[in-house]
């Protein structure tokens, strides 16, 4: 006669139940969960705060959404997604992570996310430094033509800006044009030298996206739908994100 599994029950009920049975694959089933510790054996994050993927997981479960919210270490999570690549079940904890980060009160989510999402939404660059349009393109033809001018080899080499019918719309890291711009160089050379037929948008340029990762997810669908129309507006094939 087979046996019933041990079923998670009691009298705490909690918000974050439901969510955690909601990343289990169709037919997947939490109370068969081994806590084998797959999930936390390859975790970046282990051992930060006395927390690893298999207690979070477990205490969501549980019902414990008090103990939960007052952890910090749904924001050190990297969200790499590794337990879900090692779990037997299948089980998308970094989902529960990103929905526990979305239940904390906005104002309350780590200020260096926050401060780079919020930057991100000032200009339709997207720029999560906060650089408008007029800043990103000065910057851009500054340092192409000082290349021309002072590197042999390259005194053809262009940055092109919302060149219509491109193949290639690529992104750029938000920080580089503003603190580091030379760093931008050596990806010009090796599209000049392969010949590739890209450009920049004046808009939509910024590769990151920190609403993605502070779980706001109307801040975060507004940034992609910008980037989106940067590329469809200037008619490229591929959508090149550096990032």
């Amino acid at each position: 006669m087979a046996e019933e599994a041990i079923k998670l029950g009691g009298k705490k009920e909690g918000m974050f139940i439901d969510k955690v049975k909601a990343i289990l694959p169709e037919g997947g089933n939490l109370n068969l969960c081994l806590t084998c510790g797959a999930c936390s054996s390859g975790c970046p994050a282990t051992g930060l705060g006395g927390m690893d993927p298999r207690k979070f997981l477990r205490m969501a479960a549980l019902g414990m959404d008090d103990e939960i919210l007052k952890s910090d270490w749904a924001w050190w999570c990297t969200m790499c997604m590794r337990c879900i690549y090692v779990c037997p079940m299948k089980i998308n904890i970094p989902q529960l992570v990103f929905n526990i980060r979305g239940s904390w009160p906005r104002e309350t989510r780590p200020k260096g996310i926050l401060g780079s999402c919020d930057m991100a939404l000032k200009h339709d660059t997207c720029s999560a430094m906060g650089a408008s349009e007029e800043d990103w393109q000065f910057v851009v033809e500054d340092v192409a033509q000082e290349v021309r001018e002072n590197q042999e080899g390259f005194e053809d080499l262009q940055a092109p800006m919302d060149k219509v019918g491109a193949e290639f719309f690529l992104n750029q890291n938000s920080r580089e044009p503003v603190t580091e711009p030379d760093e931008m160089v050596p990806l010009w050379k090796i599209l000049h030298i392969a010949g590739a037929d890209w450009t920049y948008g004046s808009k939509g340029w910024a590769a990151e996206n920190y609403c993605m990762f502070i779980a706001d997810n109307e801040s975060w669908k507004h940034i992609i739908e910008v980037k989106a129309k940067a590329v469809d507006d200037l008619k490229c094939k591929v959508w090149l994100n550096t990032e």
